[in-house]
């Protein structure tokens, strides 16, 4: 049995860090263990265009405790009426990593987002013309769909025509959930298409949100799907196949917000991320492969290296506080808040000089 794990600084390839006190909160608990992270743009107003994103970007960088060593990387919203010329100018200003697209309606903050996929291609064509990839929230919107099967259809209507016509276009299909994506993502060989999965995702399927009444601090969007998903989720994630990365999707939000009659979609899961990733890997009988699903994967499918100072995650129990402070006195409740995880992580370790 390992009882100790040293790996290069893992990356998040999907964060939420909202703004104000509640980004001053939540962003130590990631820049402490990761090296960079893909930071989502949907705020309100959403990070459409290329100062949106700068100014953004300096009020991350501004917030990253002393010490920490930790850049974001920043995504545009895309929207139906997207400039390409702001897509291309953000891009080569070294701005914009990749551009984040939202089904309108699919999740929090999307009421900005795309309505037809017509009316964005010009914006797609641009990025496949400048190498720019396109994240995608893999979820219809049409209403007639159950929730549990938004996904499926998604890849369906519209990931497949959309890798069709454009067929140089590089795609991340954010936060898979199920056994159909990721069959789609390894059928594809052209190297353009790659998925990230949540801890979430892979440590529970729907049940926990129905065990002994509704259990609001489990429901995020892609909904938890049943067993057979999460077991296939969990075959891909610890395979070694490099189209599969980590990307926490962790989105705080009051505790409050969350217990409420129509409460929000979202798991804050920073505190605990890479020691669920570890459990899940252990229970795989895979932690030799964890490096490679947090570490590596993602800055090869980005084109960036992989980040040389290392990070040691320790078999050793850590309860899991139940409560996040934020300034006002209101709070986050932490994914497998109240609890014990079994494994902890020290601090990330500069490289050596060369």
């Amino acid at each position: 049995m390992t009882d100790l794990i040293t790996i290069r600084r893992p990356d998040d390839w999907h964060l939420h860090l909202r703004d104000g006190d509640v980004l001053a909160t939540v962003l130590p608990y990631t820049s402490g263990s990761f090296g960079r992270a893909m930071v989502m743009p949907n705020l309100q107003p959403p990070v459409a265009t290329v100062e949106a994103a700068r100014a953004y970007r300096a009020r991350i960088l501004a917030a990253v405790p002393a010490g920490d060593r930790f850049m974001p990387l920043m995504t545009a919203y895309l929207c139906d009426h997207t400039p390409p010329d702001e897509l291309r100018r953000g891009h080569e200003e070294g701005v914009f990593s990749a551009v984040k697209l939202y089904p309108s309606g699919a999740t929090t903050h999307s009421e900005f987002g795309v309505t037809d996929m017509a009316k964005v291609a010009p914006a797609l064509e641009c990025m496949q013309a400048i190498g720019m990839p396109l994240l995608l929230h893999g979820e219809s919107t049409d209403p007639a769909v159950d929730v549990f099967d938004r996904e499926a259809v998604f890849l369906e209507r519209t990931l497949q025509p959309l890798l069709r016509d454009f067929p140089a276009l590089k795609v991340v299909l954010e936060h898979i959930t199920t056994e159909e994506a990721a069959q789609v993502v390894r059928s594809d060989h052209s190297g353009r298409l790659g998925a990230t999965i949540t801890p979430q995702h892979l440590l529970f399927n729907r049940n926990a949100i129905f065990t002994q009444g509704i259990r609001p601090h489990f429901y995020c969007l892609p909904i938890l799907k049943r067993e057979r998903h999460r077991l296939a989720l969990i075959q891909v994630a610890t395979s070694g196949d490099a189209r599969f990365f980590l990307g926490t999707d962790s989105a705080p939000h009051a505790r409050a917000l969350k217990e409420s009659a129509c409460g929000c979609a979202g798991i804050f899961n920073a505190p605990t991320a890479l020691a669920a990733y570890a459990t899940v890997f252990d229970q795989a009988g895979a932690l030799d492969r964890l490096e490679a699903f947090a570490s590596l994967n993602g800055p090869r499918f980005y084109g960036l290296s992989p980040n040389e100072d290392t990070l040691t995650l320790l078999r050793a129990p850590q309860a899991v506080p139940d409560n996040v402070a934020l300034p006002g006195g209101a709070a986050i409740h932490p994914f497998l808040g109240g609890s014990t995880v079994p494994w902890q992580v020290r601090p990330a370790r500069p490289a050596a000089p060369h």
